[in-house]
């Protein structure tokens, strides 16, 4: 599992969004700050579409720690359900959204590309972003296609787990020296990618691991696996480019390889647990969360 750094470390793949934090309003008769909202209602409040400022925006921005994406994602599709700006009228431009909403840019352009996929905003390239002129049932219930794709990770990453599990308890029995130097090279080529492009390097993790696979001799396995690859793949370039607290995994894969070499069936079976677990973990919390 590809995620090689931690929050801040040199190395973290692509540039990351934090919070910008706003100033707290001020209680007029004592001075004092007043308590920030908690959820989306309360940061919403009572405010009418047209009496909402600026400022109250920027109020309901305030996101917990976490992935920035899917916050603002929900963000936008609640502040659009709530009228903020009406069926057919331009958005703000990215960069006016990120700093009105104290994102980043990228995530701005990120979120707004989830809801273009959802049909509640097009895309005018030149124009900029425009509010669907009908907006699809799917804007009421904000959390569905995450919670979607979050159950269809979950699941893929438990399929992984398993027959990669079996996969490395095979191919610590059958591997060859030339395999074991064949696999040294993927895992230096995975390596070397920490820091590129997160595609890049998700490219380069899923080889090692698929190298393992077909190690395992089972051609039962290697299918299982290329059936789940996609969606692995999409969802580790994601989660590489915008998770904040992604696990190091990259000592589990020297592990992995050191008992493939050593033909060490309960090793090869330890490293290829403490490998994808740390992340499942990761995904079953935060689908608990939601």
């Amino acid at each position: 599992m590809p995620m090689p750094w931690r929050r801040g470390e040199k190395g973290f793949c692509g540039a990351r969004d934090e919070v910008a934090a706003f100033p707290r309003e001020r209680d007029r008769a004592t001075g004092t700050p007043k308590t920030s909202p908690q959820t989306s209602e309360d940061m919403l409040g009572s405010c009418s579409p047209e009496t909402m400022t600026r400022w109250e925006v920027a109020e309901s921005s305030r996101l917990r720690h976490g992935p920035v994406v899917p916050q603002l994602e929900n963000l936008l599709r609640e502040l659009i359900r709530n009228g903020r700006w009406k069926a057919g009228e331009r958005l703000p431009s990215e960069v006016g959204l990120a700093a009105e909403l104290g994102v980043g840019r990228s995530s701005v352009r990120e979120a707004l590309r989830l809801l273009a996929r959802d049909g509640l905003v097009n895309v005018r390239h030149g124009s900029g972003t425009f509010v669907a002129d009908v907006l699809p049932a799917i804007a009421e219930t904000p959390d569905v296609n995450e919670l979607l794709r979050r159950a269809r990770l979950l699941e893929a990453y438990e399929v992984r787990r398993a027959l990669e599990v079996e996969a490395a308890r095979l191919a610590a029995r059958r591997a060859r020296p030339e395999d074991v130097e064949r696999l040294k090279l993927r895992l230096r080529n995975r390596q070397e990618r920490i820091g590129d492009e997160a595609s890049a390097f998700v490219d380069a993790d899923l080889d090692f691991h698929r190298a393992v696979v077909e190690l395992s001799g089972n051609a039962v396995l290697l299918g299982l696996f290329t059936t789940v690859e996609p969606v692995l793949r999409e969802a580790l370039v994601e989660m590489v480019e915008h998770e904040t607290d992604m696990p190091d995994v990259s000592c589990s894969h020297a592990d992995l390889l050191a008992a493939l070499e050593n033909g060490d069936v309960e090793g090869a079976i330890a490293a290829t647990v403490e490998n994808l677990e740390a992340v499942l973990t990761l995904i079953r919390t935060e689908s608990a969360d939601r």
